[in-house]
């Protein structure tokens, strides 16, 4: 069960403490957060029993290349995308071999974005043994750089601990 209002900080200490006691182990590939939820989890002291890696792919080369991503995927959707979203996570997942892998790509701004997808918002995705969660996710309206990052990596370690409860 989450509590409203929790500190990304404050997650990350549960993930490590819930995942260790379950042998859940976890990684990511992230885009706009640009690692800052493997930081926010290995800054736990006791994060190296369940966080296994992480991937940066802050271009679509390196998510093609690197991660694995179908560039089919890239072309039909764009890199900023619940279809990009998920298949990062299911690459990074396979890659790294662990049991939750987590992914998230969007728009931090203050430039980029679309009208159907404005700065703030960012695709996530969780990838399991039973399958893939996702969601679109929107910071406030007007957020800076720095708060649609630090929302979107919170959000993240959110669904990782819903997906490690489903």
């Amino acid at each position: 069960m989450l509590k409203k209002d929790q500190t990304a900080a404050a997650l990350a200490k549960k993930l490590v403490r819930e995942f260790s006691q379950r042998g859940i182990t976890v990684g990511s590939a992230e885009s706009c957060t640009g690692g800052l939820v493997a930081k926010l989890i290995t800054d736990v002291c006791g994060s190296s029993a369940v966080f296994s890696g992480a991937f940066v792919t802050y271009t679509n080369e390196i998510k093609i290349g690197v991660l694995g991503v179908d560039p089919k995927v890239i072309e039909t959707h764009t890199e900023v995308s619940l279809a990009c979203a998920e298949q990062m996570a299911c690459c990074a997942r396979r890659r790294l071999g662990v049991t939750l892998a987590v992914s998230t790509t969007g728009y931090a701004g203050p430039s980029g974005g679309t009208e159907r997808d404005p700065v703030g918002t960012v695709y996530l995705a969780v990838a399991s043994p039973k399958g893939v969660r996702s969601e679109r996710f929107s910071a406030p309206v007007g957020a800076n750089r720095r708060t649609v990052r630090n929302a979107a990596a919170k959000r993240a370690l959110e669904l990782l601990l819903l997906s490690a409860d489903e």
